[in-house]
């Protein structure tokens, strides 16, 4: 498969490798850093991407999935090491949100973190909508 224009795959996964990916990034990204319930938590760093910018490589007997609230978002954990490396989010249910910090190189990234208010979602989700889809 091709690279998309001005894009590069990226591999990443969990901790233990069983879980693998690769998302089409451009050199310099901007990521999310909410502070939701679970968020805030786990300290997931949201890079949100369209559908076909995202492939999953290796792991899908390996991951188990959790879901609350209004059961959209599907969080996606290693059942061996636990680590969320990416998951379906409730404001991108289009597309994927994968964990900065679950690159295999993020060194090779220009990442710009910018704070998210995941707490007061009904104010902000809306914010993340236009991650999911291309860019035209």
């Amino acid at each position: 498969m091709t690279e998309p224009a001005g894009m590069t795959w990226r591999t990443g996964g969990c901790h233990c490798r069983a879980v693998r990916f690769e998302v089409a990034l451009p050199k310099a990204v901007d990521a999310q850093d909410c502070n939701c319930s679970i968020c805030g938590m786990i300290g997931f760093i949201h890079l949100i991407v369209p559908e076909n910018r995202f492939r999953l490589l290796a792991g899908a007997e390996a991951l188990t999935t959790y879901s609350f609230n209004t059961g959209v978002a599907q969080h996606l954990f290693c059942a061996a090491c636990g680590v969320k490396s990416f998951y379906r989010p409730r404001s991108n249910p289009d597309g994927w949100s994968v964990n900065a910090r679950c690159l295999d190189d993020i060194e090779a990234l220009n990442i710009t973190v910018t704070p998210f208010d995941g707490r007061n979602w009904e104010s902000h989700g809306d914010d993340l909508a236009h991650l999911s889809k291309e860019s035209s």
